[in-house]
C-alpha cells in the first residue's frame, strides 16, 4: 500500500477515531489533537510501506501512545514536584458543544490514572492491542504492561468506577471494559 493513499484515507475516514483514541490516552482533548497531528507527521515522514490500512491504522496508534508516554517523561523530568500534583489532576472536561464520540465518564475516570497506566489501559482493553504490542509501542517489558494494566484497573475499582467483577474479568481474559459501574 503506497503511503499516500493510506495517509489520505486514514485521515478522511479515522481521524475522529484517532482524536478519541488520543484524548483517553492523555485525558485532554487539546492534547489529544497535537498527539494525533504528531503520529502521523511521525509515521508518515518515514519511508515505511504499509501491507494494508489497517496496518497504518494501528501503526499511527502505537505511535500515539508511544508519544504520550514520552511527552510526559519529559515533563516529569522537567517540573517540579508540585507542579506535577496541579498538573496530574484530570484536565479533560468537554462542553455541551464538544463531543469526542466516547463516554464522558470513561475520559474522566481514564484521567484519574498516571500516564502509563491509562496507555495500558486505554491499548489493552480499548484498543484490543496485545500484551507483546503495547510493550512495544511504550518501550517497556510485557511483564511492566501487564503491572501498570493491573495498577490501574485496581485504582479505578477502588475509586468506584469499576466494579471488581469487571476489572477480574478484564484481567482474565479479553472483555469490553464498562467503566462507570457494572452495566
Amino acid at each position: 500500500m503506497k503511503d499516500e493513499p493510506a495517509l489520505e484515507h486514514l485521515l478522511e475516514h479515522r481521524y475522529a477515531s484517532l482524536v478519541g483514541y488520543a484524548t483517553l490516552v492523555s485525558g485532554s482533548r487539546q492534547d489529544a489533537e497535537d498527539l494525533v497531528h504528531d503520529a502521523v507527521v511521525s509515521v508518515f515522514s518515514k519511508k515505511r510501506r504499509f501491507d494494508s490500512f489497517d496496518h497504518a491504522y494501528s501503526y499511527v496508534l502505537r505511535a500515539i501512545a508511544s508519544r504520550h508516554v514520552d511527552a510526559r517523561r519529559s515533563w516529569l523530568r522537567r517540573v517540579s514536584r508540585e507542579d506535577r500534583a496541579a498538573a496530574l489532576a484530570p484536565r479533560f472536561a468537554p462542553g455541551p458543544e464538544e463531543s469526542v464520540g466516547m463516554d464522558d465518564a470513561v475520559v474522566a475516570a481514564l484521567a484519574t490514572l498516571s500516564p502509563r497506566e491509562r496507555a495500558c489501559v486505554v491499548m489493552r482493553h480499548l484498543a484490543d492491542q496485545s500484551v507483546a504490542d503495547t510493550a512495544h509501542a511504550l518501550g517497556i517489558s510485557d511483564g511492566a504492561v501487564k503491572r501498570y494494566t493491573s495498577d490501574g484497573l485496581a485504582a479505578l475499582v477502588a475509586s468506584g468506577l469499576m466494579t471488581q467483577e469487571v476489572a477480574d474479568a478484564a484481567a482474565v481474559e479479553k472483555v469490553d471494559v464498562k467503566i462507570g459501574g457494572a452495566r
